[in-house]
């Protein structure tokens, strides 16, 4: 089978890029499984199975773009048959010479979809072509444009977030991992921290927009006291591993429609319960009360974080065990393909 992924971001990333680590690790379990794995993705990707890089890592440009069509339409051309499923987690208009033809086509969406991406296809003669979205939240962005579409989730490797039964949830810190945008929400975690007097760790990336990193050094780095409030900036997998799971929660408040982040399944996996704002498809990865909290502003955030010593850190794994772990998610892409294989 193939996998096919924009050429921005490696697979696996070395720290941002959610999309790229679950390509990855759905690559890592099809090859586990025993599937014959093929991924087309930056140079510098490595998973197991065959990698094929294609663009330049970085690059984002008009003239990127159109190479890049350029360079995938030729190998689809001349290769496409080799294949016995086609899954594209890039853009659509990647698939655009194979549409018509006869082999299964998966196409993943992790961002909000524009609908009309649907009606171009069907107009260009889409056969066997499946879409899946990984959260409810964006599947009901792409339905208004028809289509065949499901849910599966973003996962995480249930190996690499081991299961933390001891961290005390009264005075363990709470954690924000993600990119300081403001529409992450960081400001409202910081608000959260300094009106219960609570530590806060925070770990993620910097953008280099100017408008983002005019954010952080106005609004964040005032409030970062490095007591209270700590940056550690961006972490690897190591890094999470210990920031997840000696954490009491982390904190989500996030001021978009985030579609399903994978840090959620990061973080449950190694049994920490999540506090929300319930947008996106949060409340599709939280269950409220037994594996985190659903809330709407800062004020009942912070009414939540008491309540964190009712949740069972063992419940909060089982949960991510069960939905969200590597082995879960990759089964429900093997029952698609295998659908769609018969069809």
């Amino acid at each position: 089978m193939l996998l096919v992924m924009d050429p921005y971001i490696r697979v696996p990333p070395d720290h941002y890029g959610g999309i790229e680590r679950v390509v990855a690790d759905v690559a890592d379990g099809l090859a586990a499984s025993g599937h014959d794995v093929t991924l087309w993705a930056a140079p510098g990707s490595k998973v197991r199975g065959r990698v094929v890089a294609f663009g330049r890592e970085g690059e984002w440009t008009r003239w990127s773009n159109a190479r890049n069509m350029l360079t995938l339409t030729a190998r689809f051309m001349s290769g496409a048959h080799r294949f016995d499923v086609i899954h594209n987690f890039g853009r659509l208009a990647y698939l655009s010479s194979i549409l018509p033809r006869d082999v299964p086509k998966v196409q993943t969406y992790m961002r909000p979809v524009t609908p009309g991406n649907m009606r171009l296809a069907a107009r260009l003669g889409a056969r066997r072509l499946h879409y899946t979205a990984v959260s409810a939240a964006i599947r009901r962005t792409g339905e208004p444009g028809g289509g065949d579409w499901s849910v599966i989730y973003n996962c995480a490797v249930a190996r690499r977030y081991p299961f933390v039964a001891a961290t005390e949830p009264s005075t363990a810190p709470l954690v924000f991992l993600g990119r300081l945008d403001r529409c992450k929400g960081v400001h409202h975690a910081i608000a959260v921290a300094e009106r219960l007097r609570r530590r806060l760790v925070i770990a993620g990336t910097i953008s280099p927009l100017a408008h983002e990193q005019a954010y952080f050094e106005r609004e964040l780095a005032p409030r970062i006291d490095g007591d209270l409030v700590r940056y550690v900036g961006p972490v690897d997998d190591a890094g999470k591993r210990a920031l997840l799971g000696g954490a009491a929660a982390m904190l989500m408040p996030i001021e978009w429609e985030e579609p399903f982040p994978v840090v959620l399944p990061e973080a449950m996996l190694c049994g920490t319960p999540l506090i929300a704002f319930r947008r996106g498809g949060l409340p599709e990865g939280i269950d409220h009360g037994r594996t985190g909290f659903l809330c709407d502003t800062v004020d009942e955030m912070a009414a939540l974080v008491p309540r964190l010593t009712t949740i069972d850190r063992a419940a909060v794994r089982d949960e991510a065990m069960r939905r969200f772990s590597d082995e879960a998610v990759v089964s429900a892409y093997e029952r698609l393909y295998a659908r769609l294989a018969a069809a």
